[in-house]
């Protein structure tokens, strides 16, 4: 008998699925097209050609999840042996998701060219990963949990040495392909002994049948707990994000750090809400330790960082323990407060880096700290920008960066979680020390001998007024900024999570 399946639950991950395949066999047919008919179609010109397509396929991708999340539909991928549900959080998350791939990859285009490595497999590559992204959060089932891992994983591995002829981009491939091979086997052997205390890898069979009290239900789940955290950067599983945020090219960083983030989060919110339930108070208090953890390292390791990619990963640990606080609270609340601070996250962080992005040039990324200073004379709109984001990442009001901290602290509060809540608004008071001396660089001191890039590529203006638009008006308007409600559509995406 032929099983039911139903393609359109998997419509975003099947259209970035063939994308990427296009655009693999699109680059040998056009490298073909330019030798044979004597063409100047340069490896760097095809490069570009599908860099727009890639950038359409996404926006094809963020609009089927958009409809789906609009449509509020439930359905599974195969209803005899449900591995992938589509409903509105997942949805919600494929859209996240989607827009930090599109946006990453219209920053990646003219920062290619610059450095000279503007291929077609590198636009695969992300097409790739953002499709293992949409699986991991679409799925209901330990083992898609961990197809999607590693879809998403290999090809950011790639592309973290994708700067082929730099050792240091080499060096921080290596270390993310050593540490996340380690994590992924650590969450493999946590998932094998839940299916032994189980008997099932369902998140459904998990709830009904586990029993977290035995020893290896404790110790499986411990063990997806720590894949999980080395993903989104929590300490103390933190320690190959400077490295390889420092080490890869700054598109690379820019996407890995907010769609991988996205969808490790999206993913540990499925598996804690529909795999076990309310936590117990032991796990509770392992999560209220390493939420406190991630917050004061990562913030206080970004106070002594001179450059400015390695500041934005201990700041991405930070943010991290921001986003643990939510998970804590346990609540609706802290979960709609969390998926909203993804989304905040998103447009403040692919700024920061978009403007890292429109600087570099000659070969060479912008990313010593001290290369900002006197931005406001040579490239005032650039020095406003970056100003901006650092404002809103610090959580200065109006920005969007402040109302997401104000909700997920809210939420903390109203879960009872009053001295975690407060040792996050402290531990924010040294961020701001941090986030704002780039700004006064930028403006109070005269610029250095280094040249920044004096042009800017339409793509790259786009990305950043969306993001520099998105930061402001969703401070102002969290809840109603005219067709976009955000956070009323972060609540009703995580109600799915609370069966």
């Amino acid at each position: 008998m032929t099983p039911t399946v139903n393609i359109g639950v998997l419509a975003p991950v099947i259209w970035v699925a063939c994308g990427s395949m296009v655009v693999l066999l699109g680059e040998v047919f056009l490298s073909r097209m330019g030798i044979h008919a004597g063409k100047p179609l340069t490896p760097a010109r095809i490069g570009s050609v599908l860099g727009f397509f890639s950038v359409a396929t996404l926006a094809i991708a963020l609009g089927t999840a958009s409809a789906a999340f609009s449509s509020g539909v439930t359905e599974s991928f195969n209803p005899a042996n449900p591995m992938f549900q589509l409903d509105p959080f997942s949805s919600f998350m494929m859209g996240v998701i989607a827009l930090g791939a599109l946006l990453s990859c219209m920053l990646a285009i003219t920062y290619l060219e610059e450095l000279r490595i503007n291929h077609g497999e590198y636009y695969a590559l992300v097409l790739l990963s953002t499709s293992g992204m949409m699986m991991m959060v679409a799925a209901i089932d330990l083992l898609a949990v961990f197809l999607g891992l590693e879809l998403m994983s290999i090809p950011i591995y790639v592309l973290a040495g994708f700067d082929r002829g730099r050792l240091r981009s080499n060096e921080s491939a290596m270390k993310y392909f050593l540490i996340g091979a380690f994590a992924s086997a650590v969450m493999l052997y946590g998932m094998a002994l839940l299916y032994g205390a189980s008997g099932s890898t369902s998140f459904d069979a998990l709830r009904a049948g586990i029993d977290t009290g035995t020893p290896m239900a404790t110790i499986g789940v411990g063990l997806v707990m720590v894949g999980f955290a080395f993903k989104i950067s929590s300490v103390p599983f933190h320690q190959w994000t400077p490295d390889v945020y420092e080490g890869a090219p700054s598109a690379v960083t820019a996407f890995m750090s907010v769609t991988v983030k996205a969808t490790a989060v999206g993913a540990l919110l499925r598996f804690v809400g529909l795999g076990l339930g309310p936590l117990d108070e032991a796990m509770v208090e392992v999560l209220w330790l390493l939420a406190v953890l991630t917050i004061v390292v990562g913030n206080l390791m970004a106070v002594i960082q001179d450059n400015v990619k390695r500041m934005l990963a201990y700041s991405s640990i930070g943010h991290s323990g921001y986003i643990m606080v939510g998970l804590v609270a346990g609540t609706p609340d802290g979960y709609s407060a969390i998926v909203f601070y993804l989304v905040a996250y998103t447009f403040m962080n692919l700024g920061a880096f978009g403007v890292v992005v429109a600087l570099a040039h000659h070969g060479q990324d912008c990313e010593r700290i001290e290369s900002f200073a006197g931005l406001a004379q040579r490239r005032p709109t650039l020095a406003a920008m970056m100003t901006l984001f650092m404002v809103a990442l610090a959580g200065i009001p109006p920005t969007v960066g402040f109302f997401a901290k104000f909700q997920i602290f809210t939420a903390a509060v109203n879960a009872g979680q009053i001295s975690l809540a407060v040792i996050g608004v402290l531990i924010s008071v040294v961020s701001v020390y941090y986030y704002l001396r780039i700004p006064v660089l930028m403006y109070m001191r005269d610029p250095g001998e280094e040249t920044p890039r004096m042009t800017i590529d339409s793509f790259e203006a786009l990305v950043l007024g969306i993001c520099a638009l998105a930061v402001v008006a969703l401070g102002i308007w969290p809840n109603d900024l005219g067709a976009i409600h955000i956070s009323d559509w972060a609540q009703e995406s995580v109600r799915v999570l609370f069966p």
